[in-house]
């Protein structure tokens, strides 16, 4: 369990608070407007009310005590620089601070973010991505270059193992876990035989990766 400190109580930083509450975390929210921590209150019962943009603020919430401290302030772009920087100086163990762009991000690691998400900008590429081709179901980009990926398999797999393919090899992409139906098989060893339907979960490059769908679209 960790302890994690999220300010800045929008649709994000609501959401985020709720699933690291849900994964068993002790979680302390920040807003300034004290409506929203009483709409939180039965989700989330520790709570700060005030304005994080001021030192004095922060001082008082023990920063240094949290394992993660999470800056997700909606549209004061300033603001978020302001507790990014105070949070540091308070002592805060690991700052992540929200972006809407790479121009932010520049700034927020220039004060002294140890870590910056673009929840809009991850979101749209992901979107992109998936539906870009029918045979992409999901993906999770692990780098600039290499992700995760679930796909269908070609039709012709179906009946063969993945020994016999040579899917490493041949594909440059490597198989971590398959789904049949309803069933999820995790590190399949090298006798599993595809059925029909059966879709991959792979990591690799994605230009790799892509080679495979397009082989598929055809």
């Amino acid at each position: 369990m960790k302890s994690i400190l999220v300010i800045g109580i929008g649709e994000f930083g609501q959401h985020l608070a709720e699933k690291m509450a849900a994964l068993g975390n002790h979680v302390v929210i920040a807003d300034k407007d004290e409506g929203i921590i009483s709409e939180m209150a039965e989700r989330i019962p520790d709570a700060f009310v005030g304005d994080c943009s001021k030192p004095g603020v922060l001082r008082t919430m023990g920063v240094n005590n949290f394992d993660i401290c999470i800056v997700s302030v909606g549209d004061d772009f300033f603001a978020s620089l302001e507790i990014t920087s105070f949070l540091k100086e308070l002592g805060a163990k690991h700052v992540v601070t929200k972006a809407d762009g790479d121009q932010q991000a520049i700034f927020l690691k220039k004060i002294g973010a140890d870590a910056v998400v673009y929840p809009e900008k991850d979101a749209a590429e992901k979107l992109a991505i998936q539906y870009n081709a029918n045979n992409i179901f999901d993906n999770y980009q692990l780098s600039n270059d290499y992700s995760i990926y679930e796909v269908s398999i070609l039709p012709e797999w179906a009946g063969k193992s993945i020994s016999e393919l040579d899917v490493r090899n041949r594909y440059k992409t490597n198989i971590i876990a398959i789904k049949s139906g309803s069933l999820f098989n995790p590190n399949p060893g090298p006798k599993y035989v595809f059925k029909p339907g059966d879709h991959i979960v792979v990591i690799g490059s994605s230009k790799e990766v892509f080679k495979l769908v397009n082989h598929k679209a055809k």
